[in-house]
């Protein structure tokens, strides 16, 4: 069974996916500013923070049933999921395969298209670097995930996620990285799931295609987009307007597209 944390009494529940190198502690920040009525549930991926690895190559699908566990464990059978970064692509996995439990599903600084073959090569040709000088790896590419044109502002919260790369188990997250490099495109997901999508996004995204990904987003009047002026890292960057879209956008409505 994965790691996990419940914080909150309110009625509705929201379970909180972290991204690659990341654990639950990456959310204390928008803890704060999420609405009373949420109930979290946060959770550590296999491999990250106190949740063991589950396999040699972790793929979104296999990571998705370990989900499924839990929500399971916890006698949870309608939520609203949000998942950042490869944990948006754990929950394209979980809603392709059970939308059945789904109030919502959130995208957060995630693409539900597939990688192209550049990036499948990089991941690929991380592998070693990874295994061998996990360290290294860590450094050079944690903070060229946040808006460049802040990075003095930003200097603590890129500390901070450097101690929680840091803190990742090497091989964790080089079975996550295979995984990844296995994902396939996800624009079905959303061309056929029947609940609230919600898609936040950052302009300074090195990570995610931004301006393709929402330009390819399906013309549903169940999905709506935002951009944030920001990098990878919207719960370090920007973790209260974050926080205030989500309350608005998965308990009340605004209009479709909206830049911030």
């Amino acid at each position: 069974m994965l790691n996990f944390e419940r914080k909150g009494n309110g009625k509705e529940v929201l379970v909180l996916l972290h991204g690659f190198m990341e654990n639950i502690s990456i959310w204390n920040d928008m803890e704060p500013h999420l609405s009373k009525n949420f109930s979290l549930l946060k959770i550590d991926l296999p491999g990250h923070g106190q949740s063991g690895i589950i396999a040699e190559v972790q793929t979104m699908e296999l990571m998705a049933e370990e989900l499924k566990k839990v929500l399971d464990d916890q006698n949870l059978e309608k939520i609203h999921l949000l998942g950042h970064s490869m944990g948006g692509y754990i929950s394209l996995g979980f809603a392709e395969k059970y939308p059945e439990y789904l109030k919502s599903l959130t995208l957060f600084f995630s693409s539900y298209l597939a990688d192209n073959d550049e990036k499948k090569e990089q991941r690929i040709k991380s592998y070693r670097i990874i295994k061998d000088a996990f360290p290294h790896y860590v450094r050079a590419g944690v903070p060229n995930l946040f808006n460049p044109n802040e990075r003095d502002v930003l200097e603590g919260k890129i500390e901070t996620a450097l101690e929680v790369a840091l803190s990742t188990n090497n091989l964790g997250a080089l079975a996550s990285v295979k995984g990844m490099v296995e994902r396939t495109d996800k624009t079905h997901v959303l061309e056929n799931l029947d609940c609230k999508i919600l898609v936040l996004a950052g302009k300074h995204d090195n990570a995610v295609k931004t301006e393709t990904m929402i330009k390819n987003l399906p013309d549903r009047t169940n999905i709506k987009s935002y951009v944030l002026d920001s990098g990878h890292n919207g719960h370090w960057e920007k973790p209260t307007i974050c926080a205030e879209i989500i309350n608005t956008e998965l308990l009340h409505h605004l209009p479709k597209h909206l830049v911030f």
